[in-house]
């Protein structure tokens, strides 16, 4: 489940952990253990009790997804050759027009017949049909590996995407709350200022009054 560590994301982990805890608990099953991608996240899951968690670090950048997803991988490969998980579902926030995002999941693996027919009825792209050269075995598990790297990936990196879309959203609401505030206060200002003229205006006038009346009983 990938979540934030940084600030001005609004409920961003909020939305991801709710929606994942809401999922889990209609999937049939125990729920072996979780992989938390950032640390509020990963606070925020401990708190529910559903599974032990796990704790990923969130790449600071592009290129650091590469090496997270990695290490992802190598968890659940680890995780399945232990035969304590027979399932395992991503979790993460998708994003839409704008700064809008929704939490979203998908089953990674296993990939069933359904996944395996599907891939089967799509045309190869060109008249070249792919010839395997070291044996169907281990070009079947490096393109299953592949596979679940670019899904991870883009998992990964729409939540970044989502990450950068709410904090953006959350500045744009900050600014227009400062603008709001700086009228209010120049509207304030002009009509303190105002009423500080009209007020020496008053005494200038009354003081002239008073001047001009003492003359004419004089």
């Amino acid at each position: 489940m990938f979540g934030s560590d940084q600030g001005l994301v609004g409920r961003f982990n909020e939305v991801i952990v709710e929606f994942a805890v809401h999922e889990l608990k209609t999937l049939p099953g125990k729920i072996a253990k979780i992989w938390a991608v950032g640390d509020r996240a990963h606070a925020l899951l401990a708190d529910t009790g559903v599974a032990p968690v796990d704790l990923l670090s969130v790449p600071t950048s592009v290129n650091a997804i590469t090496s997270l997803v990695g290490q992802i991988l190598i968890e659940i490969e680890a995780a399945l050759e232990h035969g304590n998980v027979g399932e395992v579902y991503v979790f993460h926030n998708h994003p839409r027009f704008g700064a809008v995002y929704e939490p979203v999941s998908e089953r990674l693996v296993p990939l069933d017949h359904t996944w395996q027919n599907k891939l089967a009825a799509m045309a190869w792209p060109t008249k070249n049909l792919p010839e395997v050269i070291e044996g169907a075995e281990s070009a079947l598990r490096a393109f299953v590996r592949g596979y679940l790297f670019v899904l991870l990936f883009q998992a990964c990196a729409e939540s970044l995407a989502s990450e950068n879309a709410s904090r953006l959203a959350a500045m744009q609401r900050a600014e227009k709350n400062i603008a709001d505030i700086l009228e209010d206060l120049n509207r304030t200002f002009r009509r303190v200022r105002q009423e500080s003229i009209d007020e020496e205006l008053f005494d200038v006038i009354s003081g002239f009054e008073a001047l001009t009346g003492r003359r004419r009983l004089a």
